[in-house]
């Protein structure tokens, strides 16, 4: 299966949504993330990665902050404090949740 970014982000530019669920199959679920402005996450239940589609910006994980541009690859343990910050317009990513809630061993 193919899953293409441009369509989700045409979706999310005609709504208020911040997400859209791509693919889903077994614990993992793909979206395609753009926060306006300010993302306001909170810690998450399931390990996650994110892969940059778009813009650049830093981004804030469990007190380390980084530098990302398109193409980086990010990984979230479950439970910890991440955001992404002072971002483009253009930011855009991959979300990809996996595994069981609490995350893996």
């Amino acid at each position: 299966m193919k899953v293409n970014p441009q369509n989700a982000l045409k979706q999310l530019a005609k709504g208020k949504e911040l997400f859209a669920t791509v693919f889903e199959h077994g614990t993992l679920a793909v979206e395609v993330y753009k926060p306006k402005k300010v993302d306001l996450q909170e810690p998450h239940i399931r390990d996650e990665v994110y892969i940059v589609i778009a813009g650049t910006g830093e981004f804030l994980n469990d007190g380390v902050r980084t530098n990302f541009m398109p193409g980086d690859f990010l990984f979230v343990p479950a439970g910890v404090v991440h955001r992404f910050e002072n971002f483009t317009d253009d930011f855009a990513t991959w979300v990809l949740f996996y595994g069981p809630e609490g995350g893996e061993k």
